[in-house]
């Protein structure tokens, strides 16, 4: 299989593997409290983004970089893509079809840049724990009130206010994703994209979103519907915009990648907490034991990176040398 091919291959099942791990994740509350809608008007609105999203950063970057700078520090490799980074895309489709939310940033770009593994660890770990710690401030001390009322009306047609409200949140949120996570999708291509690569890129994003909102999300969805009233729009709308906000600081902060899986999993863990403690309705217990699972299913994928950065590469280097002997 000649390199170009194992590029493009490489590069598909990057984006079928991280669509269906991370699209559920920050679209999740969208597909919930819109659950009533038929599926293409989400699909047509969402890849209207996408596209313009995409479009606009492989421009205004003007050397078709479509990845917002995202892969500054992590070359394409010298040799082109081989099979070694065919590995982690398969193994992560494996991991979403049993609903593990494991980190794409780590699973797919320490193989081609180990030495970069630290610094994204810091900085989604930072991400975690200031979404964790925002979240129960928030919820505890700002929208105390705000739930209970939320919970006590969640029954009640929502206002054509919170709808629209809640569509331009996810556009903030969708795009704020976009920004982060295009590099572990672009990683396996040419710094400097083609146009032609473009269109392919943008015609297979449509596809695959279009089938994750036909499926309602699949198995990664079903964490987002174990939360507390994110089928509300009203919570949709708040958690999509804190979602967004603390994206958009991280992306300013630096141009290192960052697990946005880590961000998602530390506001949800936090929003529960915070409401645990205030609605009775909600199981203390329960909540600790949803967030631990989540936590532990974190930490398995970053094993699951670790692993896979260190020993693959050496497979990898033992399989060819035999290969190459007499």
């Amino acid at each position: 299989m000649t390199i170009e091919i194992l590029m493009v291959v490489g590069f598909c099942l990057a984006a079928y593997s991280i669509v269906g791990n991370d699209v559920p994740q920050t679209l999740g509350t969208f597909i919930s409290s819109n659950a009533h809608r038929p599926w293409w008007i989400l699909w047509i609105y969402i890849s209207t983004i996408l596209m313009v999203v995409l479009v606009y950063g492989w421009y205004a970057s003007g050397v078709g970089d479509a990845s917002y700078g995202r892969l500054e520090t992590i070359p394409f490799p010298e040799g082109g893509v081989t099979w070694l980074y065919i590995v982690p895309p398969v193994l992560l489709i494996l991991l979403t079809k049993y609903g593990i939310p494991v980190s794409t940033t780590f699973l797919v770009l320490t193989i081609f840049s180990p030495s970069s593994l630290g610094s994204m660890m810091v900085k989604s770990m930072m991400g975690y724990a200031v979404a964790f710690i925002v979240a129960i401030v928030i919820y505890r001390f700002v929208m105390g009130k705000v739930s209970q009322y939320f919970a006590r009306t969640r029954h009640e047609p929502s206002s054509k206010v919170w709808v629209g409200l809640q569509w331009v949140s996810t556009a903030f949120l969708w795009s704020q994703w976009l920004i982060q996570d295009l590099a572990n999708i672009f990683v396996y291509v040419p710094r400097q994209v083609p146009l032609s690569f473009l269109i392919f890129a943008i015609s297979v994003f449509v596809i695959l979103i279009g089938i994750i909102l036909y499926q309602r999300g699949g198995a990664i969805q079903k964490i987002v519907d174990t939360k507390t009233g994110v089928t509300d729009i009203r919570s949709a709308t708040i958690i999509d915009f804190m979602y967004a906000l603390i994206l958009l600081v991280f992306k300013e902060w630096s141009n290192i990648p960052m697990s946005t899986t880590w961000v998602f999993l530390g506001l949800l863990a936090g929003r529960e907490f915070a409401m645990s403690m205030m609605l009775h309705e909600v199981n203390k217990h329960r909540t600790s034991r949803n967030v631990s699972k989540d936590a532990m299913k974190l930490m398995f994928g970053l094993a699951m990176s670790v692993l896979l950065a260190t020993t693959l590469p050496m497979f990898y280097e033992f399989v060819t040398n035999l290969a190459q002997q007499p």
